[in-house]
C-alpha cells in the first residue's frame, strides 16, 4: 500500500495536525503498559518538531459518545506524553473554534499543543462537512498517525483529508507495512496464537489465517467451544452454545488444509469463577461439572513453547487465560516469553497479549506490537479502512 510519508516533506513553520491514537485502557492500571502504547508517537512528533513544524495533536479517549466526560479528559494524557518526549505540551482545553484556531496561528516553531478529546464532540463519529472543515482550520498540513482508528469514517481521520494535504505518520505506516507483510509473504512456518473469548470475534480472520498458517494454537475461553464440540466435557466453563457446530467446522476444515490446529491439552481450573477460589489441574479428559476453566496448564504452556522455538513467523492475538485475575496470567505470560526467546519474526495485537508482555518486561524483544487492537484484526480480515483509502487519494494534494 503506497500511502503518503512524511519523511521527506518540508514542514517548517508549518501548522500541523497530527491525528494520534492515545485511547488507552483506563481500566488498566499499569503505566509501564500504557506508556508503551504512547511511545509509539514519539518517532512521529519528534521527526516533526526537529522540522520545525507547529504541532496541533488530536486524540480520542474512550467511546466515542459525543458529549463530555471529564473521566475522559486528554489532559491527564498530555502530561504523562510530555513527561516521555521530555518537551512541553500546551493542553487545550477549549471547545474548537476561532479562538483555537487563532491560537494555533501565533504558535511557534517546534511548538506543541493537545486538543482536549475529540470523542466529546458527536460530530467526530457523524464526520459533517462543516466540523471537519472547522478542524481542517487548525492547521496547514493533516497526518494520520491512528491506525486504531483509521478503519473508522471520522472527521478526523477521513472528513479532514479533504480539506488538507495529507499524509501517513511514521506509526501509521509502520502498521499497515507489517500486517501487509504478514499477510503476502510470512516466514515459515507461519504459527497464529489465538485466544480470548470469542470464536464468533475471530471468525472472519480465520478465514484468512487457514490461506496463510501452517499451525494454529488455541488458548484462552474460545478453547473450551472448541472442546465442547469434541464432546470433551468443561464443566462450567464460558462457552459460545450457539457456535459449536461452527467450530468443530473450523477444525475440519483445518484438518482439509493440512493445517495444524492445537487446543489446550490440560487445564488449570476453579471450583468458583474467583481468584480466591479452590484450583488444580486437569487433563485432556475433561474439566468436572461446576468447575470453571481459568488457564492453559504446564503441559500446554511446555507444547505451545516448544511450537513457537521453531516457528518463522507468529502473530498472536488473545488471553490464554483469564488475565483479569493475576492467579490465571501464567498461561499468557509464559507464551509472550516464548515469542521473546524465538527467533521468528513475532507479533503481538490486543491489549491483553500486549499487556502480557509488558508485564514480562519482553516488549524490546517483540518484532512488532500492534496497538491497533481491533483494526489489527479487521486489516488482516480485509475488511474496509476509509482513512487509508483518504490518504490514497491525496493526488489533487501532493
Amino acid at each position: 500500500m503506497n500511502l503518503p510519508r512524511i519523511e521527506n516533506i518540508d514542514v517548517q513553520d508549518r501548522r500541523i495536525f497530527l491525528r494520534a491514537d492515545f485511547n488507552l485502557p483506563l481500566e488498566n492500571k499499569d503505566e509501564g503498559f500504557d506508556d508503551v502504547l504512547l511511545r509509539k508517537a514519539i518517532p512521529t512528533i519528534d521527526l516533526l518538531v526537529n522540522k520545525g513544524a507547529k504541532l496541533i495533536i488530536g486524540s480520542s479517549l474512550g467511546r466515542l459518545e459525543g458529549k463530555v466526560n471529564p473521566k475522559y479528559s486528554m489532559s491527564s494524557i498530555s502530561e504523562r506524553l510530555s513527561g516521555l518526549l521530555g518537551k512541553n505540551i500546551n493542553f487545550i482545553d477549549k471547545p474548537i473554534n476561532s479562538e483555537v484556531t487563532e491560537y494555533t496561528q501565533g504558535m511557534k516553531s517546534g511548538e506543541i499543543c493537545m486538543l482536549e478529546n475529540l470523542g466529546f464532540y458527536k460530530e467526530e463519529a457523524e464526520n459533517p462537512p462543516e466540523f471537519a472543515k472547522k478542524l481542517s482550520e487548525l492547521a496547514d498540513i493533516y497526518i494520520n498517525d491512528s491506525f486504531s482508528d483509521s478503519n473508522k469514517e471520522l472527521a478526523s481521520t477521513v472528513g479532514i483529508t479533504k480539506h488538507l494535504p495529507s499524509y501517513s505518520g511514521s506509526w501509521l505506516y509502520r502498521e499497515v507495512e507489517v500486517l501487509s507483510n504478514l499477510l503476502i509473504k510470512p516466514d515459515k512456518p507461519f504459527v497464529a496464537i489465538l485466544g480470548g473469548s470469542q470464536i464468533s470475534s475471530k471468525e472472519k480472520l480465520l478465514d484468512v489465517i487457514f490461506s496463510r498458517a501452517n499451525i494454529i494454537l488455541i488458548g484462552g475461553a474460545m478453547s473450551y467451544t472448541f472442546l465442547k464440540s469434541k464432546a470433551v466435557p468443561v464443566g462450567s466453563s464460558f462457552l459460545e452454545k450457539d457456535f459449536e457446530v461452527k467450530a468443530f467446522q473450523i477444525m475440519n476444515k483445518a484438518g482439509l488444509a493440512d493445517i495444524t490446529f492445537e487446543l489446550p491439552i490440560d487445564h488449570v481450573i476453579a471450583e468458583q469463577f474467583h481468584e480466591k477460589a479452590k484450583i488444580k489441574t486437569v487433563d485432556r479428559m475433561g474439566i468436572p461439572d461446576g468447575w470453571f476453566a481459568m488457564d492453559i496448564g504446564p503441559k500446554t504452556i511446555a507444547h505451545y513453547e516448544k511450537i513457537i522455538k521453531n516457528a518463522g513467523t507468529v502473530f498472536w492475538n488473545g488471553s490464554m487465560g483469564v488475565v483479569e485475575m493475576r492467579k490465571f496470567t501464567i498461561g499468557t505470560k509464559n507464551i509472550a516469553k516464548a515469542l521473546a526467546k524465538s527467533n521468528a519474526k513475532t507479533i503481538v495485537s490486543g491489549f491483553n497479549s500486549i499487556g502480557a508482555v509488558v508485564s514480562a518486561g519482553v516488549n524490546d524483544k517483540i518484532f512488532h506490537l500492534s496497538t491497533g487492537n481491533d483494526a489489527c484484526l479487521d486489516f488482516i480480515a480485509g475488511k474496509p479502512f476509509p482513512a487509508l483509502e483518504a490518504l490514497l487519494k491525496q493526488g489533487d494534494f501532493l
